[in-house]
């Protein structure tokens, strides 16, 4: 009987895997293909979120031997070597077709006399069970089929066994139901968002409130892109200018930069010096039509436009919302190159629906307000989500130390 590091409740006791399962088993070599021939081939990029899609899977072009060898069964725990290190997935039903498993996967079968394969899947995903399967300070992320069947497991009858996985799988559904309702907040909030941007800006040609009107952008606002400095030139860098790339445009405001750049390098290349408060655009690669809004003086790449409105015509916040509303007709229009770009031409002769300079302020003014209040419910889900993380881990620790 192996010892493990804390008492267990009575009848409990301490096991490895390798005492309650056959030799674990790497799964087939073989290329997947797309054809109807052979039986389904389950990899690990089949698997989503601890769901399978058997209809979605590939095939193998295997024979019959290799099908009776990898034959996947209801009651087979899969533990992925590669992607997502130490999860594991359960067959818990037979799967719809024939069906094997690919090499990244390692399955175990269970003594089902010892052990229901339902509470092993569970213990596998408890923190006592990950930090078995993933050592903290590794050097690198890895399992195989020694530290599989070493895995030490508090294992209780399996009268004890069902009670628990019946109640942890209540206690789970719960959690599942509160990450479902947030996700369908976040996402009625961006829903509302998107309308109310759709009410504010008025599609192209259509009727417009009056003292509104219809401008090219380039009447009303000044356009101009950065360069990079040559790469060659190592004295071009490290220097304390920040250089704002494409990357890092996030609609938002930049107060820092991954790369510095110096004084000769902004001398010797097509960079520019923008001042604090400058609205960026990013033109080209898969950021087209994400915003910025420099937060001190900064350059940028020349996938960047900066935009300078005219202060008497156009409110450069106006501006920025604009953008927010028309970001997928950018990205529609960006495409047909060798990479989705846009032009600063193209931007220069977007059309703007233009309202006077105080109605734009009170527009503003409204939309920073739903913005923030959309920000702040953000956080909050983003702090609820942790706390859910934290609730499904103590469900977990308890239930395996028997005090669920």
């Amino acid at each position: 009987m192996s010892e493990g590091p804390y008492k267990l409740s009575k009848g409990w006791r301490w096991v490895r895997l390798g005492e309650i399962c056959d030799k674990p088993q790497y799964g087939y070599t073989q290329s997947a293909s797309q054809d109807p021939i052979g039986p389904k081939f389950l990899r690990i990029t089949d698997i989503t979120s601890g769901v399978i899609d058997w209809d979605g899977v590939p095939y193998c072009h295997a024979d019959r031997h290799v099908l009776e060898k990898y034959r996947l069964t209801k009651g087979d725990l899969l533990f992925a070597r590669s992607g997502s290190v130490g999860s594991t997935i359960l067959i818990r039903e037979s799967p719809p077709y024939d069906a094997i498993f690919a090499s990244y996967l390692i399955r175990v079968r269970i003594n089902q006399y010892i052990a229901l394969p339902e509470f092993i899947e569970i213990f596998t995903k408890s923190p006592f069970g990950q930090a078995q399967l993933i050592p903290q300070g590794a050097a690198q992320k890895n399992i195989n089929a020694k530290r599989i069947q070493q895995l030490l497991i508090p294992l209780p009858p399996l009268e004890e066994q069902r009670r628990i996985v019946a109640r942890i799988e209540e206690l789970m559904s719960r959690v599942r139901e509160a990450r479902r309702l947030q996700e369908e907040t976040l996402k009625d909030a961006d829903r509302l968002w998107q309308s109310v941007l759709a009410e504010v800006f008025p599609k192209p040609n259509s009727l417009l409130p009056s003292g509104w009107r219809w401008v090219r952008l380039g009447e009303v606002c000044e356009t101009t892109s950065g360069g990079t400095p040559s790469r060659k030139k190592p004295e071009y860098f490290g220097g304390n200018i920040p250089w704002v790339k494409s990357g890092e445009l996030n609609d938002s405001i930049i107060v820092d930069t991954e790369e510095k750049i110096t004084e000769l390098g902004l001398k010797n290349s097509n960079a520019k010096l923008f001042p604090k408060g400058t609205l960026l655009i990013a033109m080209y690669g898969a950021t087209v039509g994400k915003l910025g809004i420099l937060g001190c003086s900064a350059a940028t790449n020349q996938a960047i436009c900066a935009l300078f409105p005219n202060k008497s015509t156009l409110d450069k916040m106006f501006l920025f919302y604009f953008f927010l509303f028309k970001r997928k007709e950018l990205i529609a229009q960006s495409f047909g190159g060798a990479q989705p770009n846009i032009s600063q031409t193209v931007i220069r002769k977007t059309e703007i629906p233009l309202p006077p300079l105080s109605e734009q302020r009170r527009i503003v003014a409204y939309l920073d307000e739903l913005q923030a209040k959309i920000t702040a419910l953000k956080k909050h889900q983003e702090q609820t989500t942790a706390e859910l993380n934290c609730l499904e881990q103590a469900i977990l620790d308890k239930a395996f130390r028997g005090e669920l």
